[in-house]
């Protein structure tokens, strides 16, 4: 069973800590605080799901610097950055480098609970895509050298007589490795075979090794400029 999905805020001043957890419980989001970006390492793992809300400014490890370190270890945590400290360098730094957004205080609260609902939304998504892949990879690696092969073939639209004449098989001989392949891969048929391939990010060629995620853009900061003018 997955763990629950926690909004982690990250901000060396209690006030904000404070006012940010009753803002958040308030909408019966589940809530950790930290008052450094050291404690919060010490405490949180990359298999843990949520968001965080990260300070922009803080004593030792500052914002940006968690930011960086938590891409280095491996954390695929939404960032958004709240802080009373914001200016477009910073934000357009903090964006490029894979933000999910940017507020500047004071902000509307309404607005950063939905960029917030939007943050855990995108991390569900993500996390489910990638134990998705893992496990057709895992099915795929299971295969022999002959069924990858024909499995290439197969979600390039080749048919059955395609893959026979190209591969110099018996149409029984390959309506056979299907068979095998559908069984392994654990499809209900071509079509959801085919799905299976595709919407892991695997697709011929690369149906052994994958695909690299793109990390999805946070916001661009006209809008972020835009909000913040309001």
């Amino acid at each position: 069973m997955n763990p629950s999905a926690t909004v982690f805020i990250v901000d060396d001043d209690p006030g904000i800590l404070n006012s940010l957890k009753w803002l958040l419980e308030s909408v019966r989001l589940s809530v950790e605080t930290y008052d450094s970006a050291q404690r919060f390492l010490e405490a949180c793992t990359p298999d843990r799901p949520g968001c965080l809300l990260l300070d922009l400014r803080m004593p030792g490890l500052g914002g940006l610097e968690l930011q960086a370190t938590l891409h280095d270890r491996g954390f695929t945590l939404p960032v958004i950055f709240v802080t009373g400290h914001g200016d477009v360098p910073a934000a357009v730094r903090a964006l490029k480098a894979g933000a999910f957004d940017f507020f500047e205080k004071p902000f509307n609260d309404h607005d950063l609970l939905a960029r917030i609902q939007d943050a855990l939304a995108h991390d569900r998504e993500a996390r489910a895509s990638r134990e998705l892949q893992s496990t057709v990879q895992q099915r795929v690696r299971a295969l022999t050298p002959r069924q990858r092969g024909i499995l290439d073939l197969v979600v390039a639209g080749a048919t059955s007589k395609d893959i026979a004449r190209e591969l110099g098989l018996s149409l029984s001989t390959v309506e056979g490795h299907r068979i095998k392949i559908l069984k392994r891969m654990q499809a209900n048929g071509l079509a959801d075979l085919v799905r299976m391939i595709t919407s892991s990010g695997l697709g011929p060629a690369s149906s052994a090794g994958g695909k690299a995620e793109e990390p999805p853009s946070g916001g661009e900061p006209s809008a972020l400029l835009a909000r913040n003018a309001r």
